[in-house]
Formats: C-alpha cells, sequence, structure tokens
C-alpha cells in the first residue's frame, strides 16, 4: 500500500488548469479609463490601498497599465487614498 501512495501523482494547486476570465474593459469596449471614476478605480484596489494585480483582477495587460495611471492620478487629486488606515 506505502508503494501504491509514492506512485501516485496529487495535484497541486499549480499544476490544476486555470480559466481565464476576459478584461471586463474589453468585453464593455472601454477604450480610456477615466481616472474620475474612482467608485470604478476602487474595485481595483486592496482595502490597504493598494493596486490589485493582473491576475487577481482579470484585466489585460494593456488596461492594467491605464488602470494603475487612473489610480495614480485619482490619489494626486485627492479622490483616492494612498493609504487606508
Amino acid at each position: 500500500m506505502a508503494q501504491q501512495d509514492k506512485k501516485r501523482k496529487r495535484m497541486s494547486a499549480s499544476s490544476m488548469p486555470v480559466r481565464r476570465r476576459g478584461c471586463n474593459f474589453c468585453k464593455d469596449h472601454i477604450e480610456e479609463i477615466d481616472w474620475k471614476n474612482t467608485g470604478g478605480l476602487r474595485r481595483y484596489m486592496s482595502e490597504r490601498g493598494k493596486i490589485r494585480a493582473r491576475r487577481i483582477t482579470g484585466v489585460c495587460r494593456r488596461h492594467q497599465r491605464q488602470l494603475a495611471v487612473a489610480i495614480k492620478r485619482a490619489r494626486e487629486m485627492a479622490l483616492l487614498p494612498y493609504v487606508s488606515d
């Protein structure tokens, strides 16, 4: 019985197939992300105020760059916080 356990492969989280979800901005045909839309931008920030990664949000590379710039501009204009307490 012990030898069978050694031969049996275990599926880890990294070997499981990942289903990629599409970019919400691409689905809605949004060309530019507006920095004034603070409600929409907060969705892509953590509770502590950090910008969430692409692999977590499911946003494409192009829109992730636009999203980061929009969040930074909204922070500069004091619409979004840099850090949450």
